[in-house]
């Protein structure tokens, strides 16, 4: 949990929430988080563990109108039943969403962040393997016969 913190916070102190927040919702719930050296930092959170942090880290609750949702219409009194709520309306399972997080994994990087694929994709493909070089056949090199 403390690295899904440590990224919400990350993003939020670069200014990268807004216009990214349902990306930041998906890349948060779905998707693996590492460091540039392969360190783990997430493997994706729960609805309810992204709401009590998004609670706990006081995000501005008029982040939810990127995504068409009205703050006042959402649970205002309980504010982890608001970002509960608020997670639903994105539809962090939707196409926009894919995409909305694939456009902020670039941004994330520099901040020491590297975002998986979604959940689903299909993997990125391999870089080919350089072809292998056989040994020329010299004859009878080794003054070995051959057998027939």
């Amino acid at each position: 949990m403390d690295g899904i913190r440590e990224l919400l916070t990350a993003a939020r102190d670069a200014g990268l929430v807004a216009g990214h927040f349902r990306g930041l919702l998906h890349v948060a719930i779905g998707r693996t988080v590492t460091r540039p050296d392969g360190a783990a930092v997430s493997v994706g959170v729960t609805w309810r563990e992204l709401a009590a942090e998004l609670k706990g880290l006081r995000f501005d609750q008029e982040l939810v109108r990127e995504f068409g949702s009205d703050p006042d219409a959402l649970a205002a009194r309980d504010r982890e039943r608001f970002w509960y709520a608020a997670i639903a309306a994105a539809r962090v399972d939707s196409a926009e969403a894919v995409a909305e997080a694939d456009r902020l994994a670039p941004r994330l990087r520099p901040l020491g962040f590297v975002v998986g694929p979604a959940p689903g994709a299909p993997p990125a493909p391999k870089p080919p393997k350089p072809a292998a070089t056989k040994p020329k056949d010299k004859g009878d090199a080794g003054g070995k016969k051959k057998k027939k």
